[in-house]
């Protein structure tokens, strides 16, 4: 009889890229298959290498819908994975728009690029708008707490991650191994306690044989949300007072949604003046009416959500969708936020509104992110100066500024507190989903915390179970 073994195919020693492989009994299932992100060459080749037949996996299990979980899905598709592919509700709705946003995006830049003579094989898609939307066809949706099957001996219960709409951990029980089935929880990511518009993070509970589990602020506190919503208050007023735009690289999905209802409470509380908000991104566009889809998996317990009313629209928040009237973002006089994808500047509009803006010192570059190695937001958060945008050199002159506490990641004492519920114990661990630094310090606290044995696996690692 075959047991159980995991190869860690993505997110191992690094952040991005979230894919691992549980094999068992001859059947083999997929937990995500996310892009690599960062140096782009590098991250290139790993995106374009897949290290395993996809046409064998059983299955691919998605955790939530970010596309440094879910975006090699369609490369899947291409190299004839034909199986399900399991999620929740709102994970699948989410995909539907993101997916396809990733396709157009590769063939865009492919297209540029020819025009300008420097396309290539290595910046060719990874795959086309037609593989990105056969994921769809393919997607099984499954409700929090209420078991599935995918396969005779395997079973996965899905529990709210409180990371973004939809987000989940995956409970793992494959039986027949042994006289009590065999366990395997991955994480996914962990939200944060007290996030507005998502619930708090529910932790699978009992003993667990195997815990995947991310590490991304495993060395970090972000401080509480009102904190966080102060800053923005301050920030958002003094800039406005100065006549200057603020810049927001913010992720299509979740961030922007929580910034736009936390600026749209600071509005209806008269903490900040009225300043126009654009929201520069189709895609978030398209995330904000699947947000409106799933009232049931909002947090009740929010005071604004309670009220009843919309809290994605405001007489001051404009959504973007034409290319046309994102160019006139560009000429605006007067105070303003622009809130553009992607949320570490490594794509999308907020490229066009940081070259032409980030050269006056009466701006704002607002992070309110995680901002992996090897990508601009990073760069310019780090202070380098100057830095290429758009092929060109550019100088930041504008204000550089970052809020923690806006973070969809838990920090250590949230990452501590949603293990301490496990209530174990946890016979193994394995951390992922993390710079080198904040894997060591989850692996410190997960020993800390009692687990029987923690590894920090590298890239293609194989263990048995």
């Amino acid at each position: 009889m075959t047991g159980p073994s995991l190869t860690f195919w993505g997110a191992a020693g690094q952040v991005t890229g979230s894919c691992h492989l549980l094999e068992w009994r001859g059947r083999q299932v997929l937990l995500d298959a996310g892009l690599f992100q960062g140096r782009r060459e590098a991250s290139r080749k790993l995106n374009a290498e897949i290290p395993f037949n996809a046409r064998a996996l059983d299955a691919i299990i998605l955790s939530h819908a970010h596309i440094d979980h879910s975006g090699r899905l369609p490369l899947m598709v291409a190299r004839q994975f034909d199986g399900p592919i399991h999620a929740t509700p709102a994970t699948r709705d989410l995909t539907a728009i993101m997916l396809p946003d990733s396709a157009h995006i590769q063939e865009s830049d492919y297209r540029w690029l020819q025009k300008k003579g420097r396309a290539g094989p290595a910046s060719e898609p990874l795959y086309t708008m037609a593989d990105a939307i056969h994921v769809q066809e393919l997607i099984e949706a499954h409700p929090y707490r209420r078991p599935f099957r995918v396969a005779d001996d395997l079973n996965v219960t899905f529990r709210d991650a409180g990371h973004i709409l939809g987000s989940a951990n995956v409970d793992i029980s494959i039986t027949g191994l042994g006289d009590t089935p065999y366990r395997v929880v991955f994480s996914g990511d962990i939200g944060r306690w007290h996030q507005p518009i998502i619930r708090d993070p529910e932790s699978p509970t009992g003993p667990i044989d195997t815990l995947i589990i991310e590490s991304t602020y495993a060395l970090k506190d972000h401080g509480t949300q009102d904190d966080a919503k102060a800053k923005l208050a301050e920030i958002v007023t003094r800039v406005a007072a100065r006549g200057g735009k603020i810049l927001i690289p913010s992720f299509a999905v979740g961030r922007t949604q929580e910034l736009v209802y936390a600026l749209h409470e600071l509005l209806h509380q008269g903490r900040i003046p009225e300043v126009p908000i654009y929201i520069d991104s189709p895609l978030a566009v398209e995330a904000t009416s699947v947000f409106r889809l799933h009232p049931e998996i909002f947090d009740q317990n929010e005071n604004f959500i309670s009220l009843g009313g919309p809290i994605f629209d405001d007489k001051m928040v404009r959504y973007v969708r034409d290319v046309n009237e994102s160019k006139k973002l560009n000429t605006l006089t007067g105070p303003a936020i622009i809130i553009s994808a992607s949320g570490m500047a490594e794509a999308g509009r907020i490229l066009h509104h940081l070259s032409n803006h980030c050269g006056n010192p009466a701006n704002a570059i607002l992070f309110v992110g995680f901002q992996a190695e090897h990508t601009l937001g990073r760069r310019i958060l780090e202070g380098r100066n100057p830095v290429r945008i758009l092929g060109e050199e550019r100088d930041i002159l504008a204000e550089v500024v970052k809020i923690n506490g806006y973070s969809a990641h838990a920090d250590r004492n949230e990452l501590r507190q949603w293990v301490r519920n496990l209530g174990g114990p946890v016979k193994r661990a394995f951390c992922v989903h993390g710079e080198p630094e904040s894997l060591a310090g989850m692996k410190k606290l997960l020993e800390e915390e009692g687990v029987g044995e923690v590894i920090v696996p590298s890239h293609g690692e194989k263990f048995e179970l």
